[in-house]
């Protein structure tokens, strides 16, 4: 039962270009965003598509994959966990950011 406390599974299509970096060591890092889509019928009966936004980050082999085989518009798998961190901007403003950090990822389409 511990493997499920903070499990992400997500189904959907990348909004950009990844961002990948070389950190020290050679061990690589990449940012990308994930749009899932999701459906349901309002009041007057109209079916409704909500699209949500979901901040991607993968480290070592996982960001490997991705450098190498994920581009914009690109339809994936992933699963991580769910994590909160914060940051002071250029003006001292405190900024928090929620993000799925992946463990594992499926490319899916063609």
């Amino acid at each position: 039962m511990n493997a499920m406390k903070n499990k992400v599974q997500l189904i959907g299509h990348v909004g950009n270009d990844p961002e990948v970096k070389a950190l020290d060591g050679g061990k690589k890092l990449a940012n990308l965003t994930i749009a899932t889509n999701d459906y349901y019928i309002n009041d007057k009966g109209d079916k409704v598509e909500q699209t949500e936004w979901h901040r991607v980050t993968a480290w070592g082999k996982v960001a490997e994959i991705i450098e190498k085989y994920v581009t914009k518009g690109k339809e994936v798998a992933i699963e991580g966990k769910l994590t909160h961190r914060s940051y002071d901007d250029k003006e001292g403003n405190k900024r928090y950011i929620t993000e799925v950090v992946v463990n594992d990822i499926l490319l899916l389409g063609k």
